[in-house]
């Protein structure tokens, strides 16, 4: 049976991260819903998370990897991963783990009538100035785009790999997948998932990144979205 779904998962200096990371995707694959690959995007780690992806690779042959020369962000990474996916599916989720693989089972129920769903993380267990600058920089994010969407930042989302190819690579790209779908006049959903503390490791992402950041962003969207280019072939000759 050949693959259905690829999960993307960055990686930035998780070495402490990485051996939890094979044990849960282990246990996953065996109760997924699709047939299912993992693939490592190690965005130009200093640490020792290669050595690791590698021994993970070649240890489990349904895990992959690419890697980045250099460090070039967690948008560069997703795109990586879309470009780099032949399944009819893609997904993605972080290497913290604060979000659980399984509840990938819950997005893929729905991923049918849906081009995207994504994950909603319930009852956060982030610091509370964590929470309050998500909380603050979604709404501008909405403001924006009128996506509907609660938690854009959720690292838990699965995508029809046709629509994830098609979205244009730009900086602040992983807060604004809902909106690029709909800019493909695609359908989004949005789902209720568990979320933990992060056991390892450290965030890579501050207040400055949460609130200046989106609001930069949701221009270079808004003009974007003015420039658009969205057709559909009927007939080829």
């Amino acid at each position: 049976m050949s693959y259905e779904f690829t999960i993307i998962v960055p990686v930035y200096n998780e070495e402490d991260n990485l051996d939890r990371v094979e044990k849960e995707f282990l246990d996953y694959i065996k109760i997924a819903s699709k047939k299912t690959k993992i693939l490592f995007v190690n965005d130009g780690s200093k640490d020792q998370s290669q050595v690791i992806i590698e021994r993970i690779c070649s240890n489990n042959n349904d895990f992959d990897f690419i890697s980045f020369k250099e460090n070039r962000g967690l948008s560069a990474a997703i795109t990586a991963g879309f470009q780099n996916t032949e399944t009819e599916l893609v997904g993605y989720i972080d290497s913290d783990l604060q979000t659980d693989p399984k509840d990938f089972n819950l997005l893929l129920e729905h991923i049918v009538e849906f081009d995207l769903v994504t994950g909603v993380r319930a009852n956060r267990k982030d610091s509370f100035v964590k929470n309050m600058s998500s909380t603050i920089a979604n709404g501008i994010r909405r403001s924006f785009t009128h996506d509907g969407m609660d938690d854009t930042g959720c690292p838990l989302k699965v995508i029809k790999t046709d629509f994830a190819k098609k979205i244009p690579m730009f900086k602040g790209l992983h807060r604004f997948l809902p909106a690029m779908i709909l800019l493909q006049e695609g359908k989004i959903k949005q789902i209720p998932v568990k979320h933990f503390p992060r056991i390892a490791g450290e965030a890579k992402f501050g207040v400055w990144n949460r609130l200046l950041g989106p609001l930069m962003d949701c221009f270079a969207y808004l003009w974007m979205k003015k420039k658009y280019i969205n057709y559909e072939i009927e007939k080829k000759g």
